[in-house]
């Protein structure tokens, strides 16, 4: 367990520990008011404090650091007396290909052996602006398609001004151009959301079941139109740690996609199961499926299977890519089984919230 100010490893209050005991208040408020992660190590190199955002690096297990590298540091320092200061990658999660990029600081205080290590988190400022440059040069060819086919169609209807018919025709077509631009602005909002926010940081624990039933509530018109029926009965009751829009958002888009790419009268099932201490979530349909060759650009910004097909179901290319984004985010990952013809699933993964994250998520118990 990782202890915060409000606890000591002895579980007494502040001075219930011999080390934590020499360490001046004074000192634990400037390091709370630094903008950045800290520690305090002792002599025996036991975590005696840290913050509460810590617990998202898993670097430290029963009071004992378990990062080696970060390890190597500390005894550095207290050999040389010297500060010492690098940048490192942690994963964000046991599975998936989010990172942590991270400044470290390892600093001396004292004669009684005490180390303090400030950890500040530049991935998402670096992940943020890799990301803008590309998205500002996808989205500016994305928002002339609609913009353009709505200037087109705005100069049809002034020229059928005595042709009524050819009007309602022109104008609906606009209808569709304008909800298609609508959906494509909506989903730009959410993926920016998700690039400004960091959900393990600033997460919370939630049960997951509960989400995807909401999730799947949302697109309960869209199925029932559709005759298609969603199976959900959950087993488990796991929890994660992260941003429960965020998940919800995401585990829709796959419902949504499920119901949208899919025939009248059948069926989707959801399906949630707890491995090794990781979350799926599994969306299976009975749709068109998805061909060999495009499987792996799926969860690209934009990419479509079927351009005329997106276009009917209102798709823009980004759904697949928040889902994407949210998975990596909470640490976890998607992956996709299809064969054309016969359906596909698609599975979201996160680690389970583990003992350490349930007693401790924002400085306050759970």
């Amino acid at each position: 367990m990782i202890w915060n100010r409000r606890r000591s490893p002895g579980g007494d209050p502040f001075g219930g520990s011999t080390s934590l005991a020499k360490v001046p208040v004074e000192l634990i408020d400037i390091l709370d008011s630094v903008d950045a992660e800290h520690m305090l190590i002792d002599a025996s190199e036991k975590v005696i404090e840290s913050s509460d955002g810590i617990s998202t690096f898993s670097i430290v297990r029963d009071q004992s650091l378990i990062n080696e590298q970060l390890l190597r540091l500390v005894r550095a320092t207290r050999r040389s007396g010297q500060p010492q200061e690098t940048t490192m990658e942690l994963p964000r999660g046991p599975i998936g290909g989010g990172i942590h990029t991270l400044f470290v600081r390892v600093t001396p205080l004292g004669d009684e052996g005490l180390i303090a290590i400030l950890i500040f988190d530049d991935s998402e400022m670096r992940r943020l602006d890799s990301i803008r440059r590309d998205f500002v040069a996808n989205i500016s060819h994305e928002l002339k398609t609609p913009i353009g086919a709505l200037s087109i169609l705005s100069e049809a209807v002034l020229g059928a001004a005595d042709d009524p018919e050819a009007i309602t025709r022109f104008a609906g077509r606009m209808q569709v151009e304008a909800k298609r631009l609508s959906g494509l602005v909506q989903e730009i909002i959410d993926l920016s959301r998700l690039q400004d926010d960091d959900p393990l940081k600033n997460g919370k624990i939630f049960n997951i079941a509960d989400a995807i039933k909401e999730a799947i509530e949302q697109t309960r018109m869209a199925s029932e139109a559709k005759k298609i029926d969603i199976s959900f009965t959950p087993i488990d009751q796991p929890q994660i740690l992260g941003d429960r829009d965020q998940v919800i958002m995401a585990i829709h888009n796959l419902v949504e996609n499920a119901v949208n790419y899919s025939p009248e009268s059948t069926r989707v099932a959801v399906t949630l199961k707890e491995i090794d201490g990781l979350v799926d979530v599994s969306i299976s349909d009975q749709g068109i499926g998805i061909p060999d060759k495009d499987l792996e650009r799926i969860f690209e910004r934009f990419y479509r299977v079927d351009a005329a097909r997106s276009r009917e179901t209102g798709g823009t290319g980004l759904g697949l890519s928040i889902v994407k984004h949210v998975a990596t985010n909470h640490g976890g990952d998607v992956s996709v089984w299809s064969v054309e013809g016969a359906g596909s699933t698609f599975t979201i993964r996160f680690p389970q919230a583990n003992a350490q994250e349930r007693l401790h998520v924002g400085g306050n118990e759970i």
